[in-house]
């Protein structure tokens, strides 16, 4: 059972029933052809009705039972509706109503053209009605399409620019480095420097000891030994 087949089935009747009930009030305030013209087309919309009204029954027959009771119910009405309408065309034009239906009995191939003209109307209807659903279903998958691909650009744009900054970050970050090895370089020359003066200032000490030792002894063996 498809949800969507009896949604364009229910659209086909309402579309025939809008058409049919007009009739019989039309047909009160005409005459001759015209009224003859009316009745004809009543019974070929009559019979579309019908038909739609039976695919709606075979569309039922495999629906969950609380789903197709309700329906049933509904298509009763409908065709209680159809039933006052059918009264009402032969209470507006009472012969030709009568001639009509003994015309159909007489000639059977007359009415089976006008079935088949019918079902021709009706396929034509429901081919129309999803070429519909089809465009309406393109257009949604353009729109959404269109979406997609300005939320991918508006990303895109996002991540562009997100690689600019950290670019710069990186170019910040190098920078810093360089000048970081700079001043590395520069510390290590001072600190060399600083090691050489270091180790000539422990020289100069230790030599100025010596020289004071050397001092101190001669100035105590001339004041002790010597005689």
């Amino acid at each position: 059972m498809s949800s969507e087949e009896l949604e364009k089935l229910h659209e086909m009747y309402r579309s025939l029933y809008d058409e049919l009930k007009l009739i019989p009030e039309r047909a009160l305030t005409s005459h001759g052809e015209e009224r003859k013209r009316l009745v004809r087309t009543f019974d070929e919309r009559q019979g579309e009705a019908e038909e739609v009204l039976q695919g709606m029954e075979e569309e039922l027959r495999g629906a969950p039972s609380s789903y197709r009771n309700a329906m049933s119910a509904k298509l009763r009405l409908y065709r209680r509706d159809l039933g006052k309408l059918q009264r009402d065309i032969k209470t507006a034009a009472p012969g030709f109503s009568s001639s009509s239906q003994t015309v159909q009995g007489s000639h059977p191939s007359i009415y089976s053209s006008q079935n088949q003209q019918s079902t021709h109307l009706q396929s034509q209807r429901a081919l129309l009605l999803q070429g519909t659903e089809y465009l309406n279903n393109a257009s949604q998958s353009i729109e959404r399409s269109q979406r997609i691909a300005a939320e991918t650009d508006q990303i895109g744009t996002d991540i562009i620019e997100e690689l600019g900054e950290q670019r710069e970050q990186l170019d910040r970050t190098r920078d810093r480095l360089m000048n970081t090895g700079e001043n590395l370089s520069r510390s290590r020359k001072i600190l060399r420097a600083m090691s050489r003066r270091l180790m000539t200032n422990k020289l100069l000490l230790a030599v100025i000891i010596l020289m004071e030792l050397g001092i101190l002894g001669a100035v105590i063996y001339l004041k002790f030994f010597r005689k």
